[in-house]
């Protein structure tokens, strides 16, 4: 999971299309100052590292009917069935991320659901057979901040030699 070495051209076309992911490659090029080919094998070398993850567009969940966004520590009866539950939670389309974590919780999901009613249904019809002890849910009542990773000193400076 070794990080990759960044410099300041790639640290600069980072922070350019975090900010907006459909910035066109020749408006990035006259933002560094260099040509469009550059920019594009940049990319192309950011995208093949895996520092950089695709592109998409976003849903807003609640504008498509999914008011209730939650968030569930669960405990499972045997923490060895990690890659069974895994494999189980990824067949629930409400569940839209999925973590090991440290701490009292063995998983930590987050799940959309269309109202309370139904992320009800989603925990007793569709997480409980798979083998969870308890579970713990926490319901966002609003999403304060969201963003991407900062790109910010990224750069390997040779002064740190």
């Amino acid at each position: 999971m070794g990080h990759h070495q960044i410099d300041k051209l790639d640290e600069q076309i980072l922070q350019l299309i975090a900010n907006n992911a459909r910035i066109p490659f020749l408006e990035v090029a006259r933002a560094c100052n260099v040509s469009g080919a550059a920019i594009h094998q940049r990319i192309q070398k950011l995208t093949h590292l895996g520092v950089l993850k695709g592109s998409e567009f976003v849903i807003d969940p609640e504008k498509v009917g999914y008011e209730t966004c939650a968030y569930i520590g669960l405990y499972l009866k045997d923490p060895e069935q990690f890659d069974t539950v895994t494999a189980a939670l990824q067949n629930i389309p409400e569940v839209v991320e999925c973590h090991f974590t440290t701490g009292k919780y063995d998983m930590f999901i987050k799940i959309y659901a269309k109202n309370n009613h139904h992320l009800l249904s989603i925990i007793h019809d569709k997480l409980q057979p798979l083998g969870l002890s308890r579970s713990e849910t926490l319901i966002s009542f609003r999403e304060a901040i969201k963003r991407q990773m900062p790109i910010m000193d990224l750069a390997d400076d040779d002064e740190e030699e």
